[in-house]
């Protein structure tokens, strides 16, 4: 069952409970309620004022790297399958329905709603709930940020540990036995991993691109912006804070650090460099692993190139072998043919002990032939010892 709720005066958007399309996107708050959308990209414009380049960016038929982007009212993220718009009070979402996304509309649903979780931890006076709280007390746009970040972080630390889990052992059964198939389901691991490894280096060239910039890291700061253009609203939404003396006597540096955020302070942006440092030693420590794997997968393909290299010279010392005593045969086959040419002589009439000689002499000849040929290849190295 559906029913229309207008999200615009201009926009009429249709909420259903079934999967949407590919355009349809889901809708978060501030209490972490979700509304399923499916409008085109021109209400998704008019909503969050971004541009069409921008929104071209969450296009999943395009190809675009990872990104996020701070404008004037919202923060645009491209995180593979994450493709999000986070503004000061609520997270659109695309393609709710997609098996990957799910997760992460729940996460939101749970972390999002801050104020309610303060409220509860001061209706109930319990510590636990309290430090709970103050530890989530941050901007609304960091919240979403952070479970978009932690999310992408964990499923591509999953993929990781999923390849590692198959290459390691087929790589080693790769060095017991190379065959055909060994090396093909080695190939195709290897082709994963290096997919993997572009990915994962995507996501980290883009946070170390934000941590290396001050001013890029301000733009993230929607409530810094936000209180900046309305002072008085600025000034009342950093009043709850203080709305409980047990929850203003536990606010740690974090918390300070966001109420400094609202109130408008450009020149901070540590709460920001924090929370991207801690998804950044993350992705760089997946990467760290895909690296590992490259050079375990890299150090197996010399043990094979070496072990292959081994058998070819076992075959070139083979086929000298066979060469030398090919030449040791044709001198005595020369001799053969040398006598069994119809050419009368005399020293044979009567002398029937000449046959033995000519046999004798000639394999040891041929024999003396194979040795001199044979010491020869051994004295410069072209067979083993």
């Amino acid at each position: 069952m559906a029913h229309v709720v207008p999200a615009d005066p201009q926009v009429v958007v249709t909420v259903k409970k079934k999967a949407q399309p590919s355009r349809s996107w889901v809708l978060l708050d501030s209490d972490g309620e979700t509304t399923v959308l499916d409008v085109d990209k021109y209400a998704i414009m008019h909503r969050v004022n971004i541009h069409a380049r921008d929104l071209r960016i969450l296009d999943p038929l395009l190809s675009y790297p990872s990104t996020i982007l701070g404008r004037d009212g919202a923060i645009v993220l491209n995180l593979e399958h994450i493709k999000a718009i986070i503004t000061s009070e609520e997270v659109l979402l695309r393609d709710p329905s997609d098996e990957y996304v799910v997760p992460v509309v729940q996460e939101l649903q749970r972390r999002l709603p801050l104020v309610n979780a303060i409220n509860r931890g001061h209706e109930t006076c319990a510590q636990g709930d309290i430090d709970a709280g103050v530890e989530d007390a941050s901007p609304f746009e960091f919240r979403a940020l952070e479970v978009a970040l932690e999310s992408i972080c964990s499923f591509l630390a999953a993929r990781t540990l999923e390849l590692e889990t198959a290459a390691y052992p087929a790589l080693d059964e790769l060095t017991s036995l190379i065959s055909s198939r060994n090396l093909d389901r080695v190939r195709k691991m290897k082709s994963a991993m290096t997919r993997l490894t572009a990915r994962v280096q995507k996501v980290r060239d883009e946070l170390e691109q934000l941590l290396d910039d001050d001013d890029d890291m301000a733009d993230l700061y929607l409530s810094r912006k936000l209180a900046a253009a309305s002072p008085v609203s600025g000034s009342g939404a950093a009043n709850w804070y203080s709305a409980s003396p047990t929850i203003g006597s536990k606010i740690s540096k974090a918390s300070r650090a966001s109420i400094a955020t609202l109130r408008g302070d450009e020149n901070d942006v540590e709460e920001l460099e924090m929370l991207l440092e801690a998804y950044f030693m993350q992705i760089d420590g997946t990467l760290n692993k895909l690296t590992t794997l490259r050079e375990y997968i890299d150090d197996t393909e010399d043990y094979i190139n070496i072990q292959l290299d081994n058998h070819r010279n076992q075959l070139i010392q083979l086929e000298l072998f066979l060469s030398a005593g090919t030449v040791s045969l044709a001198i005595y086959s020369l001799v053969t043919a040398i006598f069994g040419m119809n050419i009368p002589y005399t020293w044979n009439d009567g002398h029937d002990y000449m046959f033995k000689w000519v046999v004798g002499v000639s394999g040891l000849l041929s024999a003396v032939v194979f040795i001199v040929i044979m010491s020869y290849s051994r004295f410069k190295g072209l067979v083993g010892s």
